[in-house]
């Protein structure tokens, strides 16, 4: 595609050209090899790519889309007002719109994104619908995964998906829209059929700086015509401030308060929850999850929400929700053959770390065991909130190391240390997370819950800038083989 139609494809942001040749590929990374490719100079908040644009056209790049002329480079170049967002019109445009061949579903709030995208897609799929997922756990065709690297993919990647899924067949498009793909443009000239708000707790502090600006971007979503329905969660405290502004259709779902789509007689065990469907006090449908909690009603309640939007029928929807077993890494129990349950969960906020220990304690018949790090790099204020959690619900904790990035492990570990210390909970530091799930399994007893806490689906450890090998699923059948062996 010539590069000149690209460039008028990012109205309103397009604003002059500087030559023109035929464009082959795209790219934001310099370090790729491209072939005639267009490169993308995106300032960032540390990163200024102008400053790299003669690495991307060493690697192949013969165009440049840029927010100042770069005049010492003779390449054809593309000047726009914002960067973020020519480039998702422009990516649009490369892959030929693939997103208008979808009807697109969006998920956004700070808890439950990937489990409701699984659980409106399995609705979805039951209802005839052919279906891809974009989220936090990766993308999926059907049953074919794809990996991703972020929960909103940045819009090169999202637009060669949406390409990908729409020449595969697919329908239906069930995705989490995280605030940060909000706030960088990457949903730029999409439309969603249906969009969920969920709710907001304490997260990405490092990036947004203040709650408000936070709640602000979720609400932005809903406010500027991307999304033509909406079902809102009624019950999160900021979600009056969001219909009090909506000029869309919306529904409501909610348990503590009067909503369109709410849960009664909520009975929770350990193998899973049962409730009543209530659709607009009307209509009464039984429910039972085979995934356990209170935070997973919300989550079926918010894809009834989407699914009724989408035209699915309430039976369908009910059945479909029973046949979801688990999802990766979401209050997910491991198969341990053990006297004692582990229970693997992502839970790597102060809500959400709240959420599954307040679930498990409800029917635990021994002790809670939490083990738990924090992220490096990132919202450092939730470290000792979270400890303080883990020391007034979890009956003992095990402080050892999440992705410490750039960050000493042990400097994370002493400012959740410094929650801990002003409960009464138990608890023993073990930096190293292999040592520290050991111990766990090794202290659990006949009825215990051990939680293994905040890297839910990840198979990695991030330390110093390297990803390395860690799949705790793989590494708890590893430690239970061996603890067998030992007893033979």
């Amino acid at each position: 595609m010539k590069l000149s139609q690209l460039a008028q494809e990012a109205v309103p942001y397009f604003a002059s050209i500087r030559g023109d040749c035929e464009i082959a590929s795209l790219s934001q990374d310099s370090r790729l090899k491209t072939e005639s490719g267009l490169f993308f100079c995106i300032s960032g908040a540390t990163i200024d790519a102008h400053e790299y644009a003669h690495e991307a056209i060493a690697n192949g790049a013969i165009a440049l889309v840029v927010t100042r002329f770069i005049d010492e480079l003779n390449v054809a170049q593309v000047l726009v007002s914002n960067d973020r967002a020519a480039m998702a019109l422009m990516a649009a445009a490369f892959y030929q719109h693939p997103a208008r061949q979808l009807r697109l579903v969006g998920i956004t709030g700070t808890k439950g994104k990937t489990t409701t995208s699984y659980f409106i897609k399995a609705i979805l799929e039951y209802a005839g619908y052919s279906c891809g997922l974009i989220g936090t756990t990766g993308n999926m065709i059907g049953t074919q995964w794809m990996k991703s690297s972020l929960t909103t993919p940045d819009p090169i990647e999202l637009n060669r998906t949406f390409r990908l899924m729409a020449d595969k067949g697919v329908e239906v498009v069930c995705m989490e829209v995280s605030a940060h793909a909000i706030n960088m443009k990457r949903l730029e000239g999409l439309i969603f059929e249906a969009g969920c708000y969920m709710n907001l707790s304490q997260d990405h502090l490092d990036y947004f700086g203040s709650m408000e600006y936070y709640f602000e971007t979720k609400k932005s979503f809903f406010m500027d015509g991307k999304v033509k329905n909406a079902a809102i969660n009624v019950d999160d405290d900021l979600s009056s401030l969001i219909i009090r502004d909506l000029s869309i259709p919306y529904s409501s779902f909610g348990i503590c308060t009067n909503a369109d789509i709410f849960a009664r007689d909520i009975e929770i065990s350990e193998q899973g929850v049962h409730f009543q469907l209530a659709l607009w006090n009307e209509h009464l449908y039984p429910v039972h999850l085979k995934m356990m909690g209170m935070f997973n009603v919300y989550n079926a309640l918010a894809a009834t929400g989407l699914a009724l939007i989408m035209g699915v029928e309430p039976e369908s929807i009910c059945r479909a929700l029973e046949g979801v077993k688990s999802v990766p890494g979401r209050a997910e129990v491991l198969d341990t053959h053990t006297p004692y349950m582990v229970i693997l969960d992502y839970s790597h906020s102060p809500d959400a770390l709240t959420n599954i220990l307040k679930t498990t304690k409800e029917f635990a018949r021994g002790r809670v065991i939490v083990l738990f790090g924090c992220g490096g790099d990132r919202d450092y204020l939730k470290r000792p909130q979270m400890g303080i959690i883990a020391g007034q619900f979890a009956d003992y904790s095990i402080l050892t190391s999440d992705n410490p990035r750039t960050e000493e492990p042990i400097s994370i570990i002493r400012s959740i240390e410094e929650g801990i210390k002003q409960t009464k909970g138990q608890y023993e530091v073990i930096e190293d997370r292999r040592i520290a799930i050991n111990r766990a399994l090794t202290m659990a007893e006949d009825g215990d819950v051990i939680i293994l806490a905040g890297k839910g689906h990840e198979t990695y450890q991030d330390i110093k800038g390297v990803k390395r090998p860690f799949d705790e699923k793989q590494i708890v059948r590893e430690l239970l083989s061996e603890r067998r062996k030992e007893l033979c």
